[in-house]
C-alpha cells in the first residue's frame, strides 16, 4: 500500500488577535496593562459568555514585578479574579481585561528579593482543551514542536522565531479552576491564532488564520 506523504506546509504561531468590543478603549487598556506589544487588537461583536476557554500567561522575575503588572492592570480597568499571593508554585494574581480576556501574572519565585522591574521573561497562550494528548497531535501534525509534556495533564510547544508568544495546551476543567471562574462558557472564543501556514481550526474549535510576524509596538 501506497504511504501518502502530507505536502502541508508546518505551521508555527506568530501572532495572538483579541477580539474587542471596544477597540478604542481595549487600545488604552493594554497601553496602560505595559502588554501592547505582544497582542494585536481587532473590533468585533461576537458573542461570547462566561469562560472563554484559554488564558494570556505572564512570566515575571519575582513577587514585586507581579504586583507592578497585576495593579497596572488593576488600575487601567482590570477586574480582580485571584489577588496576588503566594502558592505552592511560586506566586501569582489573575484579572480579567475589560474586554473579557483573562490574565495570569506569575513567577516561581515566593521571595520577593528585587525591585518592580516591568519585564516581562515569557509570554504564554494557554489554551484549554477537552482531549489535551488528541490535541497535541494535532498540533504536532500541523508542524508544531512539541517542548514539554506532561501525561495528558499539559503541553508546551516550542515557540516560533518570529513570535513574541509561546502555545501551550491545559485541560479546560483544570484551566477554569486554577482561573477561578466557572468552566461553562458559549459562544465565540474572541481570540484568533496567526499561523504562518494556511488557515485552520483545532479540535476545540480555536481558529488560526494566516498571519504575518507580529512587529513588537515602537517605545
Amino acid at each position: 500500500m501506497a504511504t501518502t506523504t502530507s505536502t502541508a506546509a508546518p505551521t508555527s504561531l506568530a501572532s495572538v488577535t483579541l477580539e474587542v468590543a471596544d477597540l478604542d478603549a481595549a487600545h488604552r487598556f493594554y497601553g496602560a496593562f505595559g502588554v501592547d506589544a505582544y497582542v494585536r487588537l481587532r473590533a468585533s461583536a461576537a458573542h461570547s459568555t462566561g469562560f472563554r476557554g484559554f488564558t494570556l500567561g505572564l512570566t515575571v522575575s519575582g513577587p514585586a514585578t507581579v504586583d507592578g503588572f497585576f495593579g497596572a492592570g488593576v488600575d487601567a480597568g482590570a477586574t480582580v479574579l485571584k489577588p496576588a499571593a503566594k502558592s505552592l508554585w511560586g506566586y501569582s494574581g489573575v484579572v480579567r481585561a475589560p474586554d473579557g480576556t483573562i490574565w495570569k501574572i506569575a513567577t516561581s519565585a515566593k521571595k520577593d528579593t528585587g525591585p518592580d522591574t516591568r519585564r516581562i521573561d515569557e509570554v504564554v497562550l494557554l489554551l484549554g482543551v477537552e482531549a489535551v494528548k488528541a490535541t497535541k497531535q494535532f498540533y504536532a501534525e500541523r508542524g508544531l514542536t512539541v517542548a514539554k509534556s506532561v501525561g495528558g495533564k499539559y503541553v508546551e510547544f516550542a515557540p516560533g522565531q518570529s513570535s513574541p508568544v509561546k502555545l501551550a495546551l491545559y485541560k479546560r476543567r483544570a484551566l477554569a479552576k486554577d482561573l477561578g471562574v466557572p468552566v461553562d462558557g458559549t459562544g465565540s472564543h474572541r481570540v484568533v491564532i496567526g499561523g504562518t501556514a494556511g488557515a485552520f481550526t483545532d479540535p476545540d474549535g480555536f481558529a488560526w488564520e494566516a498571519a504575518a510576524p507580529h512587529a513588537p509596538t515602537p517605545s
